[in-house]
């Protein structure tokens, strides 16, 4: 089982969750769901509103939307976002998701609210056989990991 809901901070904004656009879509549509301003060369987050369930063995692969650089001149800055199994409901956000956005352009970018900006992928992933048993749980949100 995998899927989105919405993350508890924004159980009252109304959206929809995202969906493949076409029958083999590898895809789902990402929006944000404030409008949002960003200035050339700044970085900001974009709220999605949602967060992502999926089995042990997954993550969810956040990608630029192709239109991203050429409409608009932006980029995911990280080039691909990373969300794991155990983001999902956090203490720290609940599992949220945000789409880190960089205005690579000379003119300031408005965003408005429904604007796709991202698609989310679900993929396998395996474990290397000699790794060590890895026991450690997230306890935060956000870039969390490694802190």
């Amino acid at each position: 089982m995998r899927g989105f809901e919405k993350a508890k901070a924004y159980k009252n904004i109304e959206f929809e969750l995202p969906i493949r656009s076409t029958l083999h879509s590898a895809g789902y549509d990402i929006a944000i769901i404030e409008d949002i301003e960003i200035l050339p060369g700044e970085i900001r987050l974009g709220v999605t509103g949602i967060k992502a369930f999926m089995q042990d063995d997954e993550v969810l692969m956040i990608y630029p939307r192709s239109s991203l650089p050429r409409r608009y001149h932006l980029t995911i800055p990280n080039n691909v976002g990373i969300i794991d199994k155990d983001y999902y409901g956090n203490v720290d956000n609940d599992g949220a998701i945000f789409v880190s956005l960089h205005n690579f352009g000379t003119e300031t970018v408005n965003l408005k609210k429904g604007e796709r900006v991202a698609q989310g992928i679900f993929q396998k992933y395996l474990v290397s056989p000699t790794e060590k048993e890895v026991t450690s749980v997230r306890n935060g949100g956000f870039g969390s990991t490694g802190k």
